[in-house]
């Protein structure tokens, strides 16, 4: 199977490292199609497959396209690869906001999976869900998965509304994370740590959180808790985030998200 990846950006080397790390593909079948050309030199020093400044040379012998392209830039890649496609060709997008029926209306196509990664993928632990259209094989779907597995984990989903939520929730969510983090070394050094030891002391609770979380069999709740008792100094913390509504913040905020993501999905069409 020869592969395509169409961008040369962080996604664009991400899933080209990660299919030859993982032996999905032969760095002779892997191609990439960057139209910059110092960008495609910089590629090639890289040496993660074979670099092309024009899809002419290398759309025509792909079995499947991986566009990670912005998806600002996906009306004029349309316009340009459309001649050449080939309708047995499946195409994987992990363009943001751009459907399944536009890059199919598009390219004049059929089998199309859209995914949404979050930018842990690049040093695979990364979130991914994906869907596909109807003309998409069994076969075609789990050369797919395995594809997106090399960058974290992938989980199939029925729709793509369920994209837009996977946007809001893992594609954003990496944001929210750090933007908490963020707060918490802010007011690590306000209470005197140094910069480095804040950092140190968020990054490591925050770590040392989710590993506890995730090799348990135990809600978050049942953790807070747990880690809360009456009177302390962790029930202080929770008080005055519930006084100023943090947890529903968060909730508005991840559903500004996915309204956002709904409407550059309706701009898409």
């Amino acid at each position: 199977m020869k592969i395509l990846v169409i961008g040369g950006g962080n996604m664009g080397k991400t899933y080209a490292r990660s299919l030859l790390r993982a032996h999905l593909v032969k760095k002779e079948d892997l191609m990439i199609l960057e139209r910059q050309a110092e960008k495609a030199e910089e590629l090639s020093r890289e040496d993660v497959g074979t670099v092309y400044t024009s899809a002419e040379t290398c759309l025509r012998v792909a079995d499947l396209i991986i566009l990670a392209v912005k998806p600002q830039d996906s009306a004029a890649l349309f316009e340009k690869l459309r001649p050449i496609t080939d309708p047995q060709q499946v195409y994987l997008s992990i363009m943001a906001g751009v459907t399944i029926k536009s890059i199919q209306d598009g390219l004049g196509i059929e089998k199309v999976i859209r995914a949404m990664p979050n930018l842990p993928a690049q040093i695979g632990l990364g979130m991914t869900s994906y869907t596909a259209s109807e003309s998409v094989t069994r076969i075609e779907l789990v050369l797919v998965q395995n594809l997106l597995n090399t960058t974290g984990k992938a989980i199939y989903v029925d729709d793509e509304y369920s994209i837009d939520a996977t946007t809001a929730i893992s594609g954003s969510g990496p944001a929210y994370v750090l933007y908490f983090m963020e707060a918490m070394i802010e007011a690590a050094t306000e209470m005197g740590f140094n910069e480095s030891q804040a950092e140190l002391l968020v990054a490591q609770t925050f770590r040392g959180a989710v590993e506890l979380q995730m090799k348990n069999d135990i809600t978050c709740r049942e953790w807070i808790e747990r880690v809360s008792s009456k009177g302390g100094t962790t029930e202080a913390a929770l008080n005055t985030f519930r006084a100023t509504s943090v947890f529903e913040d968060i909730k508005s905020g991840a559903r500004a998200a996915l309204d956002r993501a709904v409407e550059l999905g309706k701009n898409s069409v």
